[in-house]
């Protein structure tokens, strides 16, 4: 699944380096030059990630953070702080804001997907692209290709990353309403038993391969994937 990442910086050459690279590395990239537009772009739009420069025109990037872990709808959102600052001192203050991770520039761009893949994979693992298995269901991200005991398994898109979500989300209970905001984006006005026929699609998909068992109900909750039988 592709990660949604909205890029917070004013100097117009770094913001064109890092969404160029993160555009050829797959993502879905937005851009802010300054806290204003980053928060009209995140009440628009909930982002996967958020690359944030530590000094903005109009405040500064540990401000922002503290606004973005404060409010209950982006608490989660994970947040990297982009600076030139380097002293340790000024990187616990960022992580002290609220921030995930910290990148000192001038950095790489394989240091900062590495550091987007690692943030993923802690806060939001059904966006990363490494391959999970359970109980012989094996997803793989990278290909797009879901197999159950060696067979390969057909199945939509919608299909594929609601599977996605509730693999790497095992044993808890999810709304219809967490899943449409976890799957279909918090932004998207679709009712509720949508979720139903997408489960339905789901279990029909892996059904061949007997796993269609560990989709469950939970009757008055909402749904649950078991990580073992």
């Amino acid at each position: 699944m592709t990660a949604s990442i909205l890029v917070v910086e004013d100097e117009p050459a770094i913001q064109e380096l890092v969404c160029v690279n993160l555009a050829r590395n797959g993502h879905h990239v937005r851009r802010a030059a300054n806290a204003s537009e980053a928060e009209s772009a995140i009440a628009e739009a909930l982002p996967d990630v958020i690359l944030l420069d530590w000094m903005l025109p109009d405040g500064s990037g540990p401000a922002l953070t503290r606004r973005l872990r404060g409010t209950p709808r982006t608490r989660e959102v994970p947040v990297i702080m982009l600076t030139a600052r380097a002293s340790d001192d000024d990187k616990v203050a960022g992580l002290e804001a609220g921030a995930d991770d910290y990148v000192t520039k001038p950095f790489s761009p394989r240091e900062l997907e590495a550091r987007i893949q690692a943030v993923l994979r802690r806060r939001a693992p059904q966006l990363s692209s490494e391959a999970v298995e359970i109980e012989g269901l094996m997803l793989n991200p990278a290909t797009h290709v879901v197999s159950g005991n060696g067979q390969e398994l057909r199945m939509g898109p919608t299909e594929f990353d609601l599977l996605h979500f509730l693999m790497t989300h095992t044993d808890r209970v999810y709304s219809r309403a967490q899943i449409l905001d976890q799957v279909w984006g918090d932004h998207v006005f679709i009712e509720d038993r949508t979720v139903d026929v997408h489960i339905r699609r789901l279990r029909d998909a892996i059904r061949p391969s007997a796993h269609d068992d560990l989709v469950e109900t939970v009757r008055g909750a909402g749904y649950r994937f078991r990580s073992s039988r």
